[in-house]
C-alpha cells in the first residue's frame, strides 16, 4: 500500500546516495545523537501524555479503559455501520407482530425496566430488530439498535437463556466496548507504524521486509489484539449476567446455554479452533467461568425481591438429558450388533439428530434420586 511504497521509497533513495553523502550524513547524525534522542524521548511524552489523558474510568466496573473517541464522534461512526446493516439485512425483518419479535421485546423490556439504575440504559433510545437469518446470533449496536436472528431461536431452551444472552450484549453497549476496542487497535496501529518504518528501511530486500511485516502483524494480533477481545468478552459476561439477575431471569441457565452450543458442535463435527486463535473466549471457558459467578448473581436475585428459583437446577437437567441421549446412543448400537446387522447406518446430519433427541423433560423421580446423591 501507499505507507509501505513511502518505506521502500527511504531505502531506495539511501541506497543510492553515494557513499560520501552516507558518509556525511552517518556523521551528521553522530554529531547530533543527543538532539535526536531528545527529539525522540520527547515525542514519547507527547504520545504518552496524549494517551494518558484519553484514559478513562467505567461508570459501571470502575475499569480504566482507553477511549480515543468521544460518545458523539463514536456513534457517528456506528451509524455507518447500522447503515451497512440495514442494506445487509433488508427484506429480512420479522414484523413486530412475530411472536419471536414478541418474545424478544418482552424479555429485553424486562431487562430495561429492571436496570434502569445502571449508567446507560436509560439515556440509549432502544430499538428491537429481528431478523430471519440462520445463524446463531444476536448483537447490540453502540446506538441501541438490537439485532436478533432467527436462528438463535433454534439454539436456545427458554426466555432464561434469551435474556442472558441478551444481557450480554447489552452490557457490551453500555461498557463502550466498541470504543474501546476501536480505541486499541488505533493504539495497536501506531505501534505497528513505528515497527514497520524500521523493518523496511533496515531489511536490505523487498522479501525480508515483507516476512518480517506479517510476523510483526501476527504477533500483534495473537499477543494484543485477540487477548484483548476475549477479556472484554469476559467482562461482558460478567456485567450481563447481574443485568440479567436483576431482571429476575434464572441466572443457572446462561452456562447451560454455551453447553448447549459445545454439544452441537461435538456431535455435528464442527472444528474447533484453539482459543488463543479466536476473538471469544471457548465454550469450556465461558462455562466455567460462569458457575463461577452465578452464585453471586443468585445473591443480587434474591436481594432484588426476585420469586425463588426453582429448586430444579437447568445445569442438572441438561446434564441428565446428555445422559440419556448417551444410553439411547447405546441401546441403538447394542441392538444394531444384536440383530446382526453389518451395514453401517447411512449419515443423517447427526448434529440435529442428536439435538432434537435431548429429552426435555427429565422425570422427577431421576431428579430427586441424583440430588439426593449429591447430599
Amino acid at each position: 500500500d501507499e505507507s509501505e511504497e513511502k518505506k521502500r521509497s527511504i531505502r531506495k533513495w539511501w541506497q543510492a546516495l553515494p557513499p560520501d553523502k552516507q558518509e556525511l550524513l552517518k556523521d551528521t547524525v553522530k554529531r547530533n545523537r543527543w538532539r535526536i534522542v531528545l527529539g525522540i524521548c520527547s515525542l514519547s511524552s507527547l504520545t504518552a501524555i496524549y494517551f494518558w489523558t484519553h484514559l478513562d474510568k467505567s461508570p459501571i466496573t470502575g475499569r480504566n479503559r482507553l477511549l480515543m473517541f468521544s460518545k458523539r464522534q463514536f456513534l457517528q461512526l456506528a451509524e455507518f455501520e447500522y447503515q451497512s446493516v440495514l442494506e445487509n439485512y433488508k427484506d429480512k425483518f420479522l414484523p413486530v407482530t412475530d411472536p419471536m419479535y414478541e418474545t424478544t421485546q418482552f424479555v429485553f423490556n424486562q431487562l430495561i425496566e429492571k436496570n434502569k439504575d445502571i449508567p446507560g440504559v436509560s439515556e440509549t433510545k432502544w430499538s428491537i430488530n429481528v431478523v430471519e437469518d440462520p445463524e446463531i446470533n444476536a448483537f447490540v449496536m453502540p446506538n441501541g439498535q438490537v439485532f436478533v436472528l432467527t436462528g438463535l431461536f433454534k439454539a436456545i431452551a427458554d426466555s432464561d437463556q434469551l435474556a442472558c444472552i441478551l444481557g450480554h450484549e447489552m452490557a457490551h453497549c453500555l461498557l463502550a466496548h466498541g470504543a474501546e476496542h476501536a480505541s486499541i487497535i488505533q493504539l495497536l496501529d501506531f505501534v505497528s507504524l513505528v515497527f514497520l518504518t524500521l523493518i523496511w528501511a533496515v531489511f536490505p530486500r523487498d522479501s525480508l521486509a515483507v516476512l518480517g511485516q506479517w510476523i510483526q502483524s501476527k504477533l500483534i494480533q495473537y499477543m494484543f489484539d485477540r487477548p484483548y477481545s476475549r477479556k472484554l468478552e469476559i467482562e461482558a459476561d460478567e456485567v450481563g449476567l447481574r443485568l440479567a439477575a436483576k431482571a429476575c431471569t434464572d441466572v443457572r441457565a446462561s452456562s447451560v446455554y454455551w453447553q448447549q452450543l459445545e454439544l452441537m458442535k461435538i456431535v455435528s463435527g464442527t472444528f474447533q479452533i484453539p482459543e488463543w486463535f479466536s476473538t471469544h473466549p471457548s465454550n469450556d471457558h465461558r462455562v466455567e467461568h460462569l458457575n463461577k459467578l452465578i452464585p453471586k448473581a443468585i445473591k443480587l436475585r434474591e436481594d432484588c425481591g426476585c420469586p425463588s428459583l426453582s429448586s430444579v437446577d437447568p445445569r442438572l437437567v441438561f446434564r441428565l438429558s446428555v445422559q440419556e441421549m448417551l444410553k439411547l446412543s447405546k441401546k441403538e448400537e447394542s441392538f444394531s450388533i444384536d440383530s446382526g446387522t453389518k451395514q453401517l447406518p447411512q449419515y443423517h446430519e447427526p448434529g440435529t439428530a442428536i439435538i432434537e433427541r435431548l429429552p426435555t423433560v427429565v422425570s422427577v423421580q431421576a431428579l430427586q434420586s441424583t440430588q439426593n446423591t449429591h447430599k
